[in-house]
């Protein structure tokens, strides 16, 4: 029998809007420093998607969803209001969602991807099977 715990995605939510306007916004503020965004600074170096956090999801084993504020799914909309922005959140077998990283945590890493796996497999290492 499936554990109804078990997490089966994690969905990760920018502090940014998603789309072309968005993007341009969220990198002109970032690069003027009035825009800043955490969990944006684990995933992507100042061009691009980090190569690192690619093979960290990959070896990670769960889907990672990653979204913009503008795109939050509606099954996680409570967990992001009740955690603010950035956050990550964990779908579980069951159908619940739960936060597991908060802006904190995600600011607390430093951009460091490295980091955000240590801080993830420790969590649901933490969790039954």
């Amino acid at each position: 029998m499936e554990n109804p715990a078990r997490v089966t995605c994690l969905v990760g939510v920018y502090d940014a809007d998603g789309g072309l306007r968005g993007e341009l916004r969220y990198v002109v503020g970032h690069l003027l420093g009035r825009t800043e965004c955490a969990l944006c600074d684990v995933t992507h170096s100042p061009l691009r998607r980090k190569r690192a956090w690619d093979a960290m999801v990959v070896r990670l084993g769960i889907p990672v969803e990653l979204v913009h504020r503008n795109e939050i799914p509606s099954d996680v909309a409570a967990c992001v209001r009740e955690a603010g922005l950035p956050c990550v959140v964990a779908r579980r077998a069951d159908g619940g969602v739960e936060t597991l990283l908060d802006r904190a945590a995600l600011e607390a890493l430093d951009g460091s991807v490295e980091a955000f796996e240590r801080g993830v497999g420790e969590v649901l290492a933490a969790r039954p099977v």
